[in-house]
């Protein structure tokens, strides 16, 4: 009888089984050795697929660039421009707290990654089509990955203990309440970010009114 064959090392093996290891136990787990380890190779042989760790981990941030929606920018899409981005924002914003541990690598920025890439072209493209200047429209690329990663570097409601004698009121009048935000911690961090989302979209577009190109007069 034929011994079952393993499954052919590939790049997507590889990435999936990063990926899987950086979220359950952070983005130093991942090394060589270990994911030979896991995938039941030799080290050696992941050398065929990439270089280095770090080509390692820019794949797996890369392939959660993958998961973020675009259609919002497709050219043939009727969503306004301060609509497309407030919808991008929150599928952005998904991907990355579904997956935090990816997110410091991915705040470097995109470098060379493709889907990283296809991003920033995509909100790029699609404020200069809307009539922001390329200049304003590298602005607002640029600040909506400081929002959005921000955002999903840390919860603030669970940065305070459950424990109400840690807010004591003659110290903390006002954090008599804190101690439950730990518990109301998806209802305060989603709260937090569509209130900063819709403050930032509403304040660009004041600004749109000042750059927008004047209407033709025929």
């Amino acid at each position: 009888m034929a011994r079952p064959r393993k499954p052919l090392l590939s790049r997507d093996r590889i990435v999936a089984t990063a990926s899987a290891l950086v979220d359950s136990e952070g983005l130093g787990a991942v090394s060589t050795r270990r994911l030979a380890a896991e995938l039941g190779v030799s080290g050696p042989s992941l050398y065929n697929h990439f270089r280095t760790k770090d080509e390692i981990l820019e794949a797996v941030a890369d392939a959660l660039s993958a998961q973020i929606d675009l259609s919002m920018f497709d050219e043939d899409d009727t969503r306004d421009w301060r609509t497309a981005l407030h919808d991008w924002a929150v599928s952005y914003r998904a991907a990355l707290t579904e997956h935090p541990n990816v997110v410091p690598v991915l705040a470097r920025g995109p470098g060379r990654r493709p889907a990283g890439l296809r991003v920033a072209d995509a909100v790029f493209g699609a404020m200069v089509r809307a009539g922001w200047p390329p200049a304003q429209a590298t602005y607002i690329g640029a600040l909506m990955r400081y929002f959005v990663t921000g955002s999903a570097l840390g919860s603030f409601a669970r940065g305070f203990v459950d424990d109400e004698t840690a807010y004591d009121p003659a110290d903390y009048p006002h954090l008599g309440q804190a101690h439950l935000l730990a518990d109301r911690q998806q209802k305060v961090d989603e709260g937090a970010f569509e209130t900063g989302l819709r403050a930032l979209v509403d304040g660009l577009a004041l600004q749109y009114e000042t750059v927008r190109p004047a209407p033709k007069v025929h």
